[in-house]
């Protein structure tokens, strides 16, 4: 059976520590300890790295690699650079590859883990085809320990509560509508993805049972993993095209937060101040789109990525310590809804110090 652990107290206390947004020029192939990344610095990171709790763990003579999908988006890159800081922390050295948001480089990089020899991985995201590369790091005798990543041959997984997460946005949308209207989705990731299935499930599953009177429109959209704002845009557009005013009332990005950016773009260009947007992520960029006065961007579920990677990189620690170390770690979340609340959690996350002060 998973054991779940929340991150209640640590979420809010170290919330403001978490969120530092760190520059990584994205490169495919591996890399030895070059990350541009520094942690967040004085107090705050005290207090984070005591609320994690990697007192006494120690990666000194361990090389550990480093595998992300990405470091082009916001999240991707935040839970790459809270994994890379702390392994250096505790002594680590690192080596990494990045995959640049294609999954089946991503998967094809980890093959350079077992050349290398390392001692551990972590692996952050992917789809199914990472899946046939960490069991063989596993056979190899090299323990994978993930982010967004949950399976058999993974010694542990840092996330946050997906399903729930689903649920608590489908709330906000419902509310919002009164529980009426059609929604369109786009939700190309539901089968090949974990989290974005478990997001999906959350959501549809709410609406379905809480607002009977809210339909989603089929067949529901297919958004782009690379370029995926200016792909959702157009497709909006020709949504939008389709249904005139009243036969649409609000359109869902289910797995993450990136096309919602150009969906809002054609809601505005549309003119369709009847429309509504809401999606999962909330990176600074688009906590900032909410907050705009009479922005359609209405809904939207905050992450702390710089907290999950970081956590990966301690449950490496106490491997090697010895320590017992819990299945699955789900990591506080914040839903958003609507302008003041997104400059709430915008503040509440630090982006007001390390992306800039939301416009008046």
């Amino acid at each position: 059976m998973t054991t779940k652990n929340r991150f209640g107290r640590l979420g809010i206390l170290a919330s403001a520590a978490l969120a530092v947004t760190m520059l990584l020029s994205g490169c495919q192939g591996i890399n030895t300890g070059t990350s541009t990344a520094n942690a967040s610095s004085g107090k705050a990171e005290s207090e984070l790295l005591q609320d994690v709790g990697d007192e006494g763990l120690d990666l000194k003579g361990k090389t550990i690699g480093v595998a992300t999908v990405g470091t082009q988006h916001f999240w991707d890159r935040e839970a790459f650079n809270g994994a890379v800081d702390e392994v250096k922390k505790l002594g680590g050295k690192v080596i990494t590859t990045d995959g640049g948001r294609d999954n089946t480089v991503h998967a094809q990089n980890h093959e350079k883990f077992l050349t290398a020899k390392v001692d551990a991985v972590i692996t952050i995201l992917g789809d199914q085809s990472v899946d046939p590369y960490l069991k063989k790091l596993k056979d190899a005798g090299i323990p994978v320990f993930a982010v967004q990543h949950p399976g058999s041959d993974v010694e542990a997984d840092i996330e946050d509560d997906a399903e729930q997460g689903g649920k608590d946005v489908a709330k906000i949308v419902g509310e919002r509508l009164g529980g009426k209207g059609k929604i369109a989705l786009f939700n190309a990731f539901e089968d090949s993805l974990s989290y974005c299935g478990a997001r999906a499930k959350g959501f549809k599953e709410t609406i379905a049972a809480d607002y009977p009177g809210i339909s989603i429109i089929q067949p529901e959209l297919a958004e782009k993993f690379q370029s995926p704002a200016d792909d959702a845009r157009q497709q909006t557009l020709n949504l939008l095209q389709k249904y005139p005013k009243g036969e649409i009332n609000d359109i869902h990005v289910v797995c993450w937060d990136q096309p919602a950016i150009g969906v809002v773009q054609a809601v505005e260009e549309s003119g369709r101040t009847d429309v509504k947007v809401s999606a999962y992520d909330a990176g600074p960029d688009t906590l900032k789109l909410m907050a705009k006065k009479d922005s359609p961007f209405i809904a939207n579920v905050a992450q702390q990525p710089r907290l999950q990677g970081t956590l990966a990189a301690v449950n490496v620690g106490k491997h090697f310590a010895g320590k017992s170390i819990e299945k699955t770690t789900y990591v506080k979340s914040f839903p958003v809804d609507g302008p003041e609340n997104a400059k709430k959690i915008y503040k509440e996350l630090g982006y007001d110090k390390t992306s800039g002060p939301i416009d008046k």
